[in-house]
């Protein structure tokens, strides 16, 4: 004991060892709390970051990724392209799938509650039957102009404009002398006899004028202006019609309004729905595409292209081909004198410029459609050729067109005559399980309407005033966020029952009138009850005690007024070089008072369909 006292004493700083052993166990107990807490909120961080990471890492697409130019403002594919299988794997990776790896869940190959709309176009109880109305001294002549379906549309309005004046119709002839250079006649393209007999009671028609005390009459020519309703039919054209007993409407195209009565509007629609079916050839070919492209796949797009270099000078748009390009482009504008000096930045923010090739591709990418999806193109000359297509080409690797999918033997008996062409290209495309177009020309519109009335199969018309900012952007997004702009834009572009408010846009491509709305599914399974048409006209389907109820539309006269219309650039390029004729209140003395200028016809029929 005295040991230990001493060897305390003897220690220099007696009261050191004390001090330092407190301070140990004190750390000690401190680090055996705390250390444990501080690794669980590392832990946590590390996790957190690893998660951030995993979430935002997606790799904005470029062309390194893709070996191709999507995401880059050229448009040739890349030198160092592997095997076409390798590209496809990884175009597939990339674009068929959202960043964080989940297939879009949307079905793109058919549209929402379509089941739930149909067809409708007989007519009703108060629609005068042909027999009953019908002088039997007034003979209606038309000569159409354009393209097919500009022509179509004038076929179409042809029969109504008869029914308005009681005239018996003689069957249209059609533009022989256009930009398009078709010697065919009605006869050639559309079944005669069919649409004869189909409107037998709606309005008589004969193949030509009858003889009258041995010879012939001579219709007396006139025109009408565009959008002329009943009234202005009546006021202009019966008098004349009245007195020569036989008149011929030249240049018959958008001559009547889109303000028409149910009844009048689905005259329209019998005409243009069940009347006009081609002839048995250019249908059988036109069917034997359609089997071919669904032995290859069991869905697949349609795409209407048109990137002519006449359509694209017109247009005033530039894609970015420098000085060539606008030499050359330059040089065909100055076909039409009365066009005003071009601003290209200007066409493009408005959506007034077609999409190209590739930036059609990019919005069917974005839209969810994959790399393995069979495309059938009906297309003219594209400006630029190959070079141009070759990035559609390579995100749809599966591109047909009719003549990859006809032998030169089974079309040769078409390929003179390019209405008998359009019209091979119309069937398949009003057969594909999707249309897409990159433009807003007659055949896209007429396809529009068709494909709403018979079912509302997919239809995609490109928002291009929105499509255009972001293909500007394109470089400064990841994939993932490129494809969600995409469709959030083209909500009500996509061929949706209500997508476009009734009375608005032309009535070929929103047949508001015509479509009916049936809310009871188990009906509308029943195909027996779908697109109902009776060949007397006689009773209306909302009379048939099948549950249907038309839409409030179509039981009112349509209301809307040509104001109300929503007009695109390219409407223009449709309704040809009367670029004054938009509005009937301005037509009304120019055309029937003033003798009307001299045509420039290649105005109008280059871009027709």
């Amino acid at each position: 004991m005295s040991k230990k006292r001493r060897s305390d004493a003897d220690t220099p700083f007696p009261g050191l060892r004390q001090l330092l052993c407190d301070v140990f166990f004190r750390r000690r107990r401190f680090y055996y709390h705390v250390l444990p807490l501080l690794s669980a909120l590392a832990g946590c961080v590390f996790v957190c970051f690893v998660a951030l990471f995993l979430l935002v890492a997606s790799p904005v697409v470029h062309r390194d990724h893709l070996h191709l130019t999507l995401f880059h403002g050229g448009s040739s594919i890349d030198q160092g392209i592997e095997d076409e299988s390798s590209s496809n794997l990884e175009m597939k990776s990339i674009v068929g799938v959202s960043g964080s790896g989940v297939r879009f869940e949307r079905d793109v190959w058919v549209t929402d509650q379509s089941s739930f709309f149909y067809g409708c176009s007989n007519a009703s109880k108060k629609f005068t039957p042909a027999a009953e109305k019908t002088d039997p001294d007034r003979y209606l002549l038309i000569t159409t102009s354009g393209g097919l379906n500009q022509q179509r549309t004038g076929i179409t309005d042809a029969v109504v404009a008869a029914y308005i004046l009681n005239a018996t119709l003689v069957v249209p002839k059609l533009d022989q002398n256009s930009f398009w250079k078709d010697s065919s006649n009605f006869a050639e393209i559309f079944d005669e006899d069919w649409f004869i007999k189909f409107l037998s009671n709606d309005v008589q028609i004969i193949k030509d004028l009858p003889m009258e005390v041995g010879k012939t009459l001579t219709p007396h020519r006139m025109r009408v202006p565009r959008k002329c309703d009943p009234e202005c039919y009546e006021k202009h054209v019966l008098p004349v019609l009245k007195k020569k007993h036989a008149v011929r409407l030249g240049k018959f195209d958008y001559r009547l309004s889109n303000r028409l009565t149910t009844d009048l509007q689905k005259l329209r629609c019998r005409v243009n729905y069940h009347a006009l079916k081609f002839t048995e050839e250019i249908n059988e070919m036109g069917q034997t595409l359609v089997e071919r492209m669904k032995i290859k796949s069991k869905h697949f797009i349609a795409l209407h292209l048109r990137f002519e270099p006449d359509m694209l000078a017109f247009s005033g748009c530039y894609y970015g081909g420098g000085q060539d390009e606008k030499e050359e482009l330059g040089k065909i504008r100055k076909r039409w004198k009365s066009l005003h000096a071009s601003n290209p930045d200007k066409e493009r923010r408005q959506g007034r410029c077609p999409l190209t090739p590739e930036e059609v591709g990019l919005m069917l990418r974005g839209l969810g459609f994959g790399s393995d999806v069979h495309l059938y193109v009906a297309s003219g000359e594209v400006y630029g050729g190959e070079e141009t297509l070759a990035p559609l080409k390579a995100m749809f690797p599966n591109y047909h067109t009719k003549e990859t999918l006809a032998s030169p033997e089974e079309l040769a008996p078409f390929l003179p005559f390019s209405s008998r062409m359009a019209a091979i290209d119309f069937i398949v495309c009003d057969e594909s399980n999707v249309f897409v177009s990159n433009n807003n020309g007659n055949m896209a519109k007429i396809l529009a309407g068709r494909r709403r009335y018979f079912g509302h199969k997919p239809t995609i018309r490109p928002n291009a005033k929105k499509l255009n900012r972001l293909f500007m952007d394109r470089n400064n997004m990841t994939w993932e966020q490129f494809s969600s702009k995409v469709q959030s834009y083209q909500v009500g572009f996509m061929g949706e029952p209500n997508e476009v408010k009734p009375g608005r846009g032309e009535f070929h491509e929103n047949p508001s009138a015509c479509i009916c709305g049936n809310y009871d599914s188990n009906v509308m399974n029943d195909p027996s009850h779908v697109n109902q048409i009776h060949h007397n006209h006689t009773e209306d389907v909302n009379e048939n005690n099948h549950g249907y109820n038309e839409t409030s539309n179509s039981t009112k006269e349509q209301t809307a007024t040509e104001d109300d219309q929503e007009w695109t650039g390219l409407e223009y390029l449709d309704i040809g070089n009367d670029l004054g004729e938009r509005r009937l209140h301005t037509l009304i003395n120019s055309d029937l008072g003033v003798r009307p200028k001299p045509e420039q016809p290649e105005f109008e029929e280059l871009f027709s369909d």
